[in-house]
């Protein structure tokens, strides 16, 4: 178990000096992006009234930050910047402009992003190092002490060298791309129009499917036509719905109604219209749950403890050595048990719904 730090250093960044924080994470992934949420959040609950700027590769994090308040720069950089090197050095130079009280590397072992680091003015730098030479660093925390999920390991970096605030210390927040009311309701009636022109019962709610995945991680067609079949049969009461990715093909062989948009927030929209994602280990399953909707991932390859979906109601399944049928019958049941917590949570608060139920019953 690992010690605790909820103490306050003798070296530690006081909250009121830090207003302007710079949080370095060169990557286009949408995954690694999304699995940025939480730091976002926490630095916004330390340094409360700070302005947050950040560093990122394509233009995925224009969307997923783009309702977060104290979030002001979000810095593009183009990915492979080498072959772009005019359009790179000015947003680096652009960059270079503000000094700021605080630059976080948030990473383990990324040498582009601590490069990075220490190239831009601030007057406190923290990261991740194992090794004792500052190398440009004001702030080390040892590699070791890194929690195993990957969107944590940012939370306790920057709790480090935080005075206590409140009694958080194992709670860590949760993927949230903070989707508006507006854009959940139009996610929800976008579902609904499909499965009702789709025909399907929906008595039993309705299951979102994201069917693709990069390299390894991505099971074949035979596969998840076996676990689809196994899923309808296991949950007949229940509507399906493909998310389509971003190439715009079906990867279900076009059998089921799908939904499908460019927009990073759109698509969150739609899955936070379903009552269950179901999906491989990617970056749409990391998006899945940032919408808020349950979460099931699917791991074949990468160790779901790094990362799985956390929080509320998500949960991963490592499928190695499982048939399609078994993986699809333990996906029915944590759906069954999810969907049964949030109708009695609808009846609960909304008595209008629970009424609507009663007369539906009698």
């Amino acid at each position: 178990m690992k010690p605790s730090f909820v103490h306050t250093r003798v070296d530690a960044i006081p909250a009121n000096e830090i207003y302007r924080i710079l949080v370095c994470r060169p990557n286009h992934r949408l995954g690694n992006m999304v699995l940025m949420t939480p730091l976002i959040a926490e630095l916004e609950r330390l340094y409360k009234g700070a302005e947050i700027d950040i560093v990122a590769e394509g233009y995925a994090a224009n969307d997923i930050f783009q309702t977060f308040l104290n979030v002001r720069h979000i810095h593009c950089l183009p990915p492979r910047g080498f072959k772009h090197p005019f359009v790179f050095l000015s947003k680096i130079l652009k960059i270079r402009k503000t000094r700021y009280d605080l630059i976080i590397d948030p990473c383990l072992g990324s040498g582009f992003s601590r490069l990075l680091t220490r190239l831009f003015n601030g007057r406190r730098k923290l990261g991740f190092d194992d090794s004792g030479r500052r190398r440009g660093m004001t702030h080390l925390v040892p590699s070791s002490m890194a929690p195993l999920h990957m969107a944590k390991r940012a939370v306790m970096l920057v709790r480090w060298y935080s005075a206590p605030v409140g009694n958080r210390v194992e709670n860590f927040p949760v993927l949230d791309i903070r989707l508006t009311g507006l854009e959940r309701r139009q996610g929800e009636h976008q579902i609904r129009d499909i499965v009702v022109a789709s025909a399907q019962s929906s008595t039993g709610g309705v299951i979102g499917l994201f069917a693709e995945a990069t390299g390894r991680k991505r099971y074949d067609q035979d596969w998840w036509n076996a676990f689809v079949s196994a899923v309808q049969s296991a949950s007949p009461d229940c509507s399906l719905v493909e998310i389509i990715p971003v190439h715009g093909r079906s990867m279900l062989d076009s059998k089921w109604p799908g939904y499908y948009s460019t927009s990073i927030r759109r698509m969150a929209s739609a899955m936070a219209g379903v009552d269950m994602m179901i999906s491989a280990d990617c970056g749409a399953m990391h998006l899945a749950a940032a919408s808020g909707v349950p979460t099931i991932g699917m791991f074949s390859v990468t160790d779901a403890r790094v990362y799985g979906p956390y929080g509320s109601h998500n949960a991963y399944l490592v499928t190695e050595g499982m048939t399609p049928q078994q993986a699809a019958r333990r996906a029915v049941e944590l759906y069954r048990e999810s969907f049964s917590i949030r109708r009695a949570a609808d009846l609960v608060e909304n008595p209008v719904f629970a009424a609507i139920q009663m007369l539906s019953v009698i």
